[in-house]
């Protein structure tokens, strides 16, 4: 008798961009927030929040009825801090969506601000939301945005300046560590438990493959982050740290992608973290400080496509591996289980928009037809049918009345449609019909991506994951017209416009 396996719900698949032979993998490298520790993202941003407003508070500021909005950010959002917007663009970096501190630009005010722009991430204005951990930061700067322009906070100072003290106050919220004192005190609050995780490495593990934690947290916050997330769901004895083959904290990424920095050997001593420096091979059993990917690398003896590295920033985990280091990539995007689910929840009116846009796009090809006939008949050129000026008139009524009234019908469907999963931002992966410039960063830089690390546990450590064709404007649609959208592009289904 045969045994029966069952796939993944659809929403925890893992989505492949280029093809992957996890079985020429001989190393996988793991971030850990937002990635082997997932957090409660409210619970978490909502502290971080108060904390920046209350530093503020004590500066002076009258922000002390600010309170934290969720739905008011997303990853991949777009601050401009040279105008004081937050912004959604499409994968050629045309703005589609934007608010001006916490309010919607009307289509004027936005086609006046950014008609000629194309976002450039090279350029310092632009500031992209690569993480979770910036919906706190994307909140509040949009709402003393609000108050700058209300004139109720301290000045002179332009919405650039406002971005920097935001920033300031919130790198030193997180130097102070109180923020994460509370979250290793009380990790039930924050932390999302999956059992499955410990396992779907274990299964790596076994398989051959050498496992590596590279965080930017320090020693003293992981350490007990990874005990309360792993420890209770390994066998008998065994604790995170045997997982592992190598650990490195404060790594400091992008910098531990690109740079050369010292490699130090923490050292517990009287329940305090030391630093020694440290030279010659990694001890499995030592956490380390520091250091760069080339000593890693040097160490295992591998590089290149032979390590896959697993995170949730777009930029400090992905990008900077894939361009420097030619490393095998995977982001993690928690938010595309509920992503998933809203397209699956919205396809019946997605084949209905898509019916009642093939028929628009017939009439609209007719009514072109019948202006040309109009036009060509009022200025005596080219070939021309036997109806009568008057019954095309007349006909060109009638499609008018007609589209008007697809209109009427398309209008509320297709609002719905761009307010899934959020109400001011729509589909992480969608800006209007196109893909989001997030999306494009994903099809870029992410040889495959999911929603949780567990997801590996379905796929298991031998799998050959196959990119699916791509598809081009001119490939075949589904039926009633609505367009073909493959995970090959990054963005998974989606809604026509």
């Amino acid at each position: 008798m045969r045994p029966q396996f069952s796939g993944p719900p659809p929403e925890r698949g893992l989505f492949c961009n280029r093809t992957l032979n996890m079985r020429a993998i001989k190393a996988v490298g793991y971030d850990m927030d937002y990635t082997l520790i997932h957090y409660r993202v409210e619970a978490w941003e909502r502290r971080a929040y108060e904390y920046i407003r209350d530093r503020l508070v004590e500066q002076g500021w009258p922000v002390a009825d600010l309170t934290f909005d969720p739905m008011l950010a997303i990853r991949g959002l777009i601050i401009d801090t040279a105008k004081g917007n937050l912004l959604k663009a499409n994968r050629f970096g045309f703005v589609k969506k934007a608010l001006h501190g916490s309010l919607p630009m009307g289509f004027e005010s936005q086609r006046e601000a950014y008609n000629r722009t194309v976002i450039d991430l090279a350029d310092r204005r632009w500031v992209f939301l690569n993480t979770l951990f910036s919906l706190s930061e994307a909140c509040i700067y949009a709402q003393l945005v609000d108050r700058l322009d209300a004139g109720q906070l301290p000045g002179p100072m332009g919405y650039a300046d406002l971005y920097e003290h935001v920033r300031k106050n919130l790198d030193a919220t997180h130097m102070q560590g109180r923020l994460k004192a509370e979250i290793i005190a009380d990790p039930e609050r924050y932390v999302i438990d999956d059992p499955e995780t410990p396992l779907a490495l274990l299964d790596q593990k076994n398989a051959g493959k050498k496992l590596l934690l590279i965080t930017n947290s320090e020693w003293a916050y992981t350490e007990p982050m990874m005990h309360f997330a792993f420890d209770r769901h390994l066998p008998e004895g065994m604790t995170w740290r045997q997982l592992f083959d190598v650990v490195i904290v404060s790594a400091r990424k992008p910098e531990f992608f690109t740079t050369r920095s010292t490699l130090f050997e923490v050292v517990e001593a009287n329940g305090e973290a030391l630093l020694r420096p440290h030279s010659g091979p990694l001890d499995k059993n030592k956490p380390y400080f520091g250091g760069s990917a080339l000593e890693l690398e040097r160490h295992l003896g591998l590089s290149g496509d032979e390590i896959l590295y697993v995170g949730d920033h777009m930029f400090g985990d992905v990008h900077v591996t894939k361009n420097v280091l030619r490393w095998r990539t995977a982001l993690i995007l928690r938010e595309l289980e509920d992503e998933v689910r809203a397209i699956a929840a919205f396809r019946a009116t997605e084949v209905r928009i898509g019916e009642r846009m093939l028929k628009k796009e017939h009439l609209e090809a007719e009514s072109c037809q019948v202006r040309l006939e109009l036009q060509r008949r009022r200025h005596q050129y080219g070939p021309r049918t036997d109806v009568t000026e008057g019954e095309l008139v007349t006909r060109l009524t009638e499609l008018r009345t007609e589209l008007e009234a697809l209109d009427a019908e398309l209008g509320p469907m297709a609002r719905a449609a761009g307010e899934l999963s959020n109400p001011h931002w729509g589909l992480l992966t969608r800006a209007g019909n196109d893909k989001s410039h997030l999306a494009r960063q994903v099809e870029r830089y992410a040889d495959i991506y999911t929603s949780r690390v567990s997801n590996f546990l379905f796929a298991t450590p031998f799998v050959y994951l196959r990119s699916p064709r791509g598809s081009l404007p001119h490939d075949p649609s589904l039926p009633g017209g609505t367009p073909v959208f493959t995970t090959g592009d990054g963005a998974g289904s989606g809604p026509a416009e």
